[in-house]
């Protein structure tokens, strides 16, 4: 099966814009694999024994989606933009609500999907991840842009150049340095400049 036009994409979340509700469901369809790929392309990055399945994030985007209005689409590459932010806030509330769990809660935790649940280990990593990245982002937004949208994402060079309107050599540039800057914080190092 080819990989689904831009244009195609376009189209059905420009109609998605404009109220139509059956455009959601036939935009799913459309990208599916895309979106799978990307979620099993972070995935892989995770810890061994990570249980978590990529079609059960997918479907957490896709509730969270439903749920989104007001949003006017631009293309094929923003809709996986603004996918890449949900899967990062979707594994990030995980791992801070086990972490959470860990320490006792105020109540009993009741999942509304099972397959959700990971272990019951807390994903310290996932968690240093996302807060070293807000941290990034308050020195060089667009460095940390760059990492959600290739890491949580899993878009290309060229895709992140494109959601961000830049050069595909300065999103090489800049994932570079974020990379260093991030391995710099997550280790201990200097927490200062990108």
């Amino acid at each position: 099966m080819e990989e689904p036009r831009s244009n195609e994409v376009t189209g059905m979340l420009q109609a998605w814009s404009a109220g139509d509700e059956e455009a959601i469901e036939q935009l799913i369809q459309l990208v599916y694999r895309q979106l799978h790929r990307a979620a099993q392309h972070y995935m892989a990055a995770e810890r061994s024994g990570h249980s978590l399945q990529a079609t059960a994030l997918i479907h957490e985007v896709y509730l969270r989606l439903v749920d989104v209005r007001g949003i006017d689409w631009q293309n094929r590459t923003h809709f996986f933009a603004i996918c890449a932010r949900l899967m990062r806030r979707i594994l990030t509330d995980l791992a801070r609500s086990r972490n959470y769990q860990k320490r006792g809660g105020a109540s009993p935790h009741v999942p509304f999907d099972e397959a959700l649940l990971v272990s019951s280990e807390p994903d310290t990593d996932l968690i240093a991840l996302d807060d070293a990245l807000t941290r990034l982002a308050l020195v060089d937004q667009r460095k940390s842009r760059v990492v959600e949208l290739r890491f949580f994402g899993g878009l290309g060079v060229e895709e992140t150049a494109e959601v961000l309107k830049v050069s595909n050599q300065t999103v090489m540039r800049d994932w570079r340095l974020a990379k260093a800057w991030l391995l710099r914080h997550l280790s201990g190092g200097n927490h200062h400049g990108a």
